[in-house]
């Protein structure tokens, strides 16, 4: 079935083949991509996409010597079967397994590590630096999405490259608009004219006759300029100093191959645009490249099966209060850094489009965004990844919080995430959001707990953030209304002897789990920001060990808090901290992963009882 593939373990020997296999074994990859997700999840559409161009980057340069630097990293699959990890695919993404983006100590041929968005022009114009301070022959190459192209970092990198006369190619994969068929051709041809050394040769001749007459070679300029303008997209990377060849055909590997050989003999930035097919030779991911995006084991021929009916997720959670209390009060705003389905809000987008901002991956702009809304009277709700929240922390502060706004963060997937790993895991949240002054921070333990928080954050004219984790919860059916909490307030919820546990967020399912066994005293502190202070005296007066609990790393978070409060008021009492570790922890099962770190409710026991005396 895979006569082809079974025969390239590296590029080398990728390398070795005639150009004409190569069309066979893009396929081969292909359905072999489609076979192996099919069996352990993952990031299917964006993968199936990027197959012919993989191919063709190998085939041409010189990895790993060649750098290829891969944005996001969620279309590497391919990259990962030709890199001799095709046998671990069947370890994607699982504990001790390979992981489902670019990871240096996985492989050389991962030249940087990504996860998050917009970041590869930045590194990869690092490593074309570096070979010119070496005098290398080294090349590199970026390999961004159309979707990163809305971050403002990529920007910023592609404004320094244009003046940096480094050899960088940023190869934007552009999976978004399509070209027809007489377009398609002609910009084939093009690209391969603009990027071929005649082009090249007559250009620079040209420009050396031309100098002793400056206003002729300025009028040459504006002529190619205005001639390319016609037939190809925008000058605007011509402008920021790259020479743009495009948009090329990316499922034709005679043109990339072609076109790549040709750029790769050329000095300075270059800028290549290519266009794919999300789900390219999959029909169900043709048809649904969001549906294919991530998926979970599935059935190839049948496809995806629809979901049975089960507990409300938190994003679900989130996505009904934001429409009931959109229709409650016409003030509030929603908006995404281009997460709209992944945080909860297609719906909202659907009843409420007029107030439905997806700004694009651009994390930053959403923020001060929201700001400016606050500032004139709206009430901007900002549903982000914890993780993704990390990138807008300047903007957090600054544009936030110094000024007071009422701006509410709805952040998803608080905690560990699984499979995604460490670089989409919202492990440092509550310690990075209770050090900024004005800042309220609820750790719902619960559905219901999850929507009154909402509700009370809302509620709020200063900034605020409800912090929830993926998935499901313990399964508390949620009060319809709209009822809030009273800020600052934790709560008994179970008495015992000994020791008394302080259960932060989703800890608080296994404190009590934990408590069963040890018969000890549980509060559910609710708010990381302001802490029940009264509660935490009132328990450290009476237990001689206070236990805190939270799925947040240990350095300044919500126990860190509880430490402060008591040091503040000259209590003395015994405590023991449990949280994540300080490390950055590998893709795997959740629910595994917490047992790991001793978060379930026999570690969390197991820890107690180390600690207690004989």
């Amino acid at each position: 079935m895979y006569s082809l593939l079974n025969t390239v373990n590296i590029p080398d020997d990728l390398r070795r083949l005639e150009r004409k296999q190569l069309p066979q074994l893009a396929n081969e990859l292909r359905q072999f991509l489609i076979e192996s997700v099919s069996k352990t999840g993952g990031h299917l559409s964006s993968n199936l996409g990027t197959v012919e161009l993989t191919v063709a980057l190998h085939y041409v340069f010189n990895t790993p010597h060649d750098k290829l630097v891969w944005d996001v990293g969620h279309q590497t699959y391919a990259h990962k079967i030709l890199t001799g990890r095709r046998e671990a695919m069947k370890s994607l993404r699982m504990a001790g397994g390979i992981s489902g983006f670019p990871k240096r100590g996985e492989s050389p041929y991962d030249a940087f590590g990504t996860g998050h968005s917009s970041t590869s022009i930045s590194a990869a114009l690092g490593m074309a630096v570096a070979a010119k301070l070496e005098v290398s022959d080294r090349r590199a190459v970026a390999i961004i999405g159309d979707g990163a192209m809305t971050g403002g970092m990529a920007f910023e990198a592609l404004n320094n490259a244009g003046v940096m006369n480094a050899n960088l190619l940023v190869v934007l994969n552009d999976n978004d608009m399509s070209i027809s068929p007489p377009m398609g051709a002609l910009n084939n041809y093009l690209a391969k004219l603009l990027s071929g050394g005649f082009y090249s040769a007559m250009r620079r001749g040209s420009e050396k006759v031309l100098k002793g007459m400056p206003p002729v070679l300025e009028f040459a300029k504006r002529a190619e300029e205005h001639v390319k303008g016609m037939v190809t997209p925008s000058t605007l990377f011509e402008e920021l100093g790259f020479n743009y060849i495009g948009p090329i055909d990316g499922h034709d590997l005679n043109v990339l191959v072609t076109t790549l050989n040709n750029i790769r003999h050329l000095e300075g930035p270059q800028f290549l645009h290519v266009v794919t097919q999300k789900g390219k030779g999959y029909p169900l991911a043709e048809e649904d490249s969001v549906l294919y995006h991530g998926v979970g084991k599935f059935d190839p021929v049948n496809g995806i099966s629809p979901k049975a009916a089960g507990k409300p997720t938190y994003t679900r959670i989130f996505g009904d209060w934001l429409c009931d209390m959109a229709e409650h009060d016409s003030r509030l705003v929603g908006i995404t850094p281009a997460m709209c389905e992944g945080s909860g809000m297609v719906e909202f987008a659907q009843k409420f489009p007029e107030r439905y901002f997806d700004v694009g991956i651009a994390e930053q702009h959403a923020l001060t965004f929201a700001a400016g809304l606050a500032c004139d009277g709206m009430k901007p709700v900002v549903a982000i990844y914890s993780t993704f929240l990390q990138r807008a922390y300047d903007q957090l502060i600054h544009d936030i919080a110094i000024q007071n706004l009422p701006v509410m963060l709805a952040i998803d997937r608080g905690g560990l995430v699984g499979a995604d790993g460490a670089t989409h895991a919202g492990s440092f949240d509550l310690s990075y959001l209770r050090c900024i002054p004005n800042m309220t921070v609820m750790t719902p333990a619960d559905e219901d707990e999850c929507r009154r928080m909402l509700t009370s954050a809302f509620h709020l004219d200063t900034p605020s953030a409800v912090r929830y984790p993926r998935g499901t919860g313990p399964g508390v059916t949620p009060d319809k209304k709209l009822l809030a909490l009273p800020i600052g307030k934790g709560e008994i919820r179970r008495e015992g002897g000994g020791v008394a546990i302080l259960a932060f967020g989703s800890m608080l399912a296994p404190s009590l789990e934990a408590a069963h066994q040890l018969n000890a005293t549980v509060a559910n502190m609710r708010f990381v920001k302001p802490l029940d202070e009264e509660l935490v005296l009132q328990l450290a007066r009476e237990y001689p060990l206070l236990v805190t609990v939270e799925e947040n790393t240990l350095q300044g978070g919500a126990g860190s808090a509880v430490a402060e409060c008591l040091q503040r008021h000259g209590v003395i009492v015994a405590l023991l901290h449990l949280g994540l570790p300080d490390a950055f922890l590998e893709h795997g099962d959740p629910s595994l992963m917490l047992a790991s770190c001793g978060l379930d409710g026999t570690g969390i026991a197991a820890s107690i009882r180390c600690k207690l005396p004989e």
